[in-house]
Order: C-alpha cells, then structure tokens, then sequence
C-alpha cells in the first residue's frame, strides 16, 4: 500500500456505501483525487441488503452497478477496502489519517471461481444475512461484492483448511502469510459517510425479540424477500418453516420512545408500506397484512405510494402503540397485545409473523469518532464550522432514505471540493 499518494489536495472519504461512493464519484469525476476507506470486504454497503427500494419497487442492482462502473472505470479512485481510520487529525487543507488495514488473505490474482469455497467446510454466521444464514470459511462477500474477490476468514488462518484452500486455488491469489497492516495518509478534505445501523431490537423487551421465534426485525424480512436471501426469497417463519400468510408490522418499534431512541428515522413508514406489498405479492387474496402505527410519515411524494397500500383490502392499518407480545406456545404464534386508539378498543391480534420497524442510529458511537466533531444529542454530525474539512454524508448525518442520503452526499462532496479547491489557489 506504500504506493498511494496522498496530499492536502486528496479527498478521503470515509465509508463506501451509497453516500460514500457518490461522495466519491462527485469528486472524482470533477478531476479530484479521492480515496475510499470501507471497513468491510467491499463497497457497496446497507444498500446491498436491500431486496427493493421504495417508492419504485426497483431492485438496488439498477442504481448500485452503475456506481460501481462508474468507480471501477475511475482513475481517481482508490478503494481500500477491511480499512478503518483509527486516528485522523490536522485542519481543513491539511489532515493527516492513520488507517489500518486488515488483511483479506486473497490477494488481486481472485478471478472470484470459487474452487477454494469448494474445499473449505467450516461455516460462519453470514453478516451480510444478518446472521440469518451461514457461509463458507472462503466466501466472496455477496453477489454484488465490489471487489470481486473471496475472502479467507481469519479463524481459518493456521488450520488445514486454510491449507487446502491454498491448494486449490489455480490462480496463486490465496496468501495466507498477509499481515495486518497501517498506514498514513494526507487529505485536505474528509467525507465522513460512515452509514447506519439497525437499533438493537433486544432491547425492546416487551416485544420479545429475543424470546420469540417468529417476531424478526424490518432488516431481516428485507434480506428474506430477496431471492439472494437466506430463505432464497421464501416468505417463511423461522421456527418452523411454514408460509407466513398473515404478517404484522410495527411501526416505531424502539423509535420516538425516550427509553430507547427518541428521534424519527423516517424511513421506516416507508420500509413497512413497501414490504406490505412484499407479502401481498406473493399470496395474493390470501395475504393478511396488519400495519400498527401512532401516524404513517409518508409526506410529497411517497403519499401516492401510500394511499395505494390504503387501498388493498388485504392490508389493515391500527392506530396503536403495541403495548406487548406474548406467544401462543401451541403454534409459536405471536400475539399482539394493546389498545386501538380509533375506538378505545383492546385487543389480542394473533399473527403467523411480527416484522419491527426498527430505527436506524449511527453506525459510530459518540465516543468513537478518531477527531472531534460536532454531534447532536442522537449521534449524527452536524453541519458546524467547529469540524473544518469533516463533512458528513447521508447516514452518518441523519437518519435518511436512499434518496435522500444520495442527495447528502452530493452536498458534502461539492464542500470538500471547495476545500481542496482552496488548498490548490492558496498553494499555486
């Protein structure tokens, strides 16, 4: 990695998911030089794991190839990839960054054939499945994995397996003596585009997360429906493999609530009106759908997209605040337990599934960051001139849809243009 370069007209951009590869493609296609630190195998990030977006119902391939095209056909970018900035420090033109590179154990000869996955029988939870599922020890990331290039599981290292990995492999591309690596680099502007993270639905102990089979997370249902998914797009229940016909969504599942996170993520009306259509789709008249809601937030254009979900028969919407879940230990069924607000009417709705509309909370904690920077009480960056050159993108920024993290991403890149462009006057 000794042959990168870096100076105070680079601009580092922090995180490869969709804010962070529009960061970069901005830049770099306005002639900037730009490096790309993500922290997993490859760039491409939650994004990734989505079976469709909203309010299209396109598949995330139709907007995520083009991008990676884009970054591949680029000669200003540089991605390093199972990186993390450990220490970044200076000021805006001039900061200096300690990233710290692990290493992937497969090295640029990978034509992705998968003869070292073939000999490897060791499995681990697949991350990328929200370990729903499992994977090889040799494993490439996901279908969309940019790069193209398998990755040897640390656990491996020292183990036969790794061994017979080697062996395999036709192209020389396994390199099991790849050591942990760091190095130093200089930028004049910093992306910070770090992303999101689903809130913790252990927490939510009154739901039973933790206790009930058939209760998973909005994350964990979207990674079902896609055909990629651990069920191979099967809408099925965890505890015993039966269709789930009759599903239910709670809204604000650990959100607006001041004992977990008291912010809005504005995604997630939107994410159960989409995967309400998921389930409707695939069993028709036969589909029950439940939305529990305190107030759907579908404002300019996704009203449309909501009324169309009004409209289905199949689907019903109840204005409550889920008080708690039981489960009916004759069938492994939960229970919904609480108040409709329309009518003051108790109730104990039974369902095949509960899918949690969970929030989305930084992916970096708020001790965590490796420079300073201005937060507000949720643990998105503001927009402050008290961090310089640090712009924050999409996510890490606020709670944001696709969309609309794009659009931030944009916004941040076009500052840190601005920086370097300064750095470029001032030093001509």
């Amino acid at each position: 990695m000794s042959d990168i370069v870096a100076t105070n007209q680079t601009i580092l951009v922090v995180g490869g998911g969709i804010s962070g590869m529009t960061a970069a493609l901005e830049a770099a296609e306005v002639g900037k030089q730009v490096i790309v630190i993500e922290k997993t195998p490859s760039v491409g990030g939650r994004v990734t794991k989505l079976y469709k977006y909203f309010p299209k119902l396109c598949f995330p391939t139709c907007g995520q190839e083009i991008n990676q095209r884009r970054m591949a056909a680029n000669r200003n970018i540089t991605v390093l990839t199972m990186a993390e900035v450990t220490e970044l420090s200076g000021e805006a033109g001039n900061y200096s960054a300690t990233v710290k590179i692990s290493p992937r154990y497969v090295n640029d000869n990978c034509t992705a054939c998968g003869a070292c996955a073939e000999v490897v029988e060791s499995e681990f939870d697949d991350e990328h499945n929200y370990n729903m599922s499992k994977r090889k020890g040799a494993y490439l990331p996901h279908n969309l994995a940019m790069p193209k290039r398998y990755v040897i599981d640390p656990a491996l290292i020292g183990t036969d397996e790794a061994t017979k990995a080697k062996e395999a492999c036709p192209f020389n591309a396994i390199d099991l003596d790849m050591q942990e690596e760091t190095i130093e680099l200089k930028a004049g502007a910093v992306v910070w585009a770090t992303g999101w993270r689903p809130f913790d639905a252990n927490k939510i102990q009154p739901y039973g997360y933790d206790r009930f089979d058939n209760v998973i997370t909005s994350v964990e249902f979207e990674r079902m429906m896609d055909p990629f998914g651990p069920t191979g797009g099967k809408l099925v229940r965890p505890s015993d493999g039966k269709e789930a016909k009759n599903v239910a969504f709670i809204q604000c599942a650990g959100s607006r609530d001041r004992n977990y996170l008291r912010h809005c993520s504005r995604i997630c009306c939107m994410a159960s009106l989409k995967q309400s259509t998921y389930v409707t789709e695939k069993y028709g008249d036969e589909a029950n759908v439940s939305i529990y809601y305190i107030d759907i937030r579908a404002i300019d254009r996704f009203e449309d997209f909501y009324q169309k979900v009004q409209d289905n028969e199949n689907v019903t919407f109840i204005k409550s605040k889920v008080a708690n879940i039981v489960e009916n230990h004759e069938n492994n069924n939960p229970v919904l337990k609480g108040v409709n607000t329309e009518g003051y009417h108790r109730y104990e709705n039974e369902h095949d599934l509960v899918v949690l509309a969970v929030g989305m909370e930084p992916s970096v904690a708020k001790d965590e960051f490796p420079i300073e920077l201005k937060l507000n009480d949720e643990g998105f960056i503001e927009n402050d001139e008290a961090n310089g050159g640090v712009f924050a993108a999409g996510c890490s920024a606020d709670a944001l849809d696709v969309n609309r993290a794009v659009q931030s991403a944009t916004a941040s890149a076009l500052r840190a243009i601005q920086v370097v462009n300064r750095v470029a006057q001032a030093e001509g």
